[in-house]
């Protein structure tokens, strides 16, 4: 029996996000390569004028977080895999993933509380693109802290572009955007010819 192929390397996934595509896995593609898929429309979430609902301004309030970058970005991933009830974030998409991370092109943000991981997110970082790929808590209100965290980042790292791809009702609230992919490969462009980086400040 053929055995299954390995995920993306590093330099189809930069390839892939340069043209605005991300990579998808399922249990029907066990025997094939990890498909690429364009989102058409796609959803933003803005940086400059992030918003942060009055409830969730409460309830970070007290300081229980702490946010932290690429202190456990295996662990986030897996965490995202085991969180999620669809099985499109793969054992060899993780994989890419972990060796995108190693090559300086992904990253997590984390939300620790009493010294343990809390939820996260992470993503991939090109130029000044940033895609928030997964994101997982095991705590309330942990989400929402590191997508909080995450806004603050970009900010201060002079980031363009935040790319979740699909809009959902939670998203919404912190004021994500939907456009066109026309509209988005536009602003896709600018974004990947920023020099920026994800661990520096400007």
């Amino acid at each position: 029996m053929r055995s299954a192929p390995p995920g993306p390397t590093v330099t189809e996934m930069l390839e892939a996000y340069a043209r605005g595509a991300f990579p998808m896995d399922g249990p029907e593609y066990a025997r094939e390569m990890v498909p690429f898929y364009v989102a058409d429309p796609r959803t933003v979430l803005p940086i400059v004028d992030f918003r942060i609902p009055k409830s969730v301004r409460r309830a970070l309030a007290a300081g229980q977080f702490t946010i932290r970058i690429n202190e456990a970005f295996d662990e986030v991933c897996t965490a995202c895999a085991i969180d999620r009830t669809d099985t499109w974030l793969s054992p060899r998409l993780i994989d890419s993933y972990i060796d995108l991370h190693r090559h300086g092109h992904a990253h997590s943000v984390e939300a620790w509380r009493d010294g343990a991981l809390a939820g996260g997110l992470f993503g991939v970082s090109l130029g000044g693109l940033f895609t928030s790929e997964s994101m997982f808590h095991r705590v309330a209100d942990a989400g929402n802290a590191a997508i909080v965290g995450t806004a603050q980042h970009l900010a201060a790292h002079g980031f363009a572009l935040w790319d979740i791809q699909m809009s959902t009702a939670h998203t919404r609230r912190f004021g994500a955007e939907v456009i066109s992919h026309d509209a988005y490969r536009t602003r896709l462009r600018t974004a990947i010819a920023a020099p920026r980086s994800f661990t520096l400040r400007q």
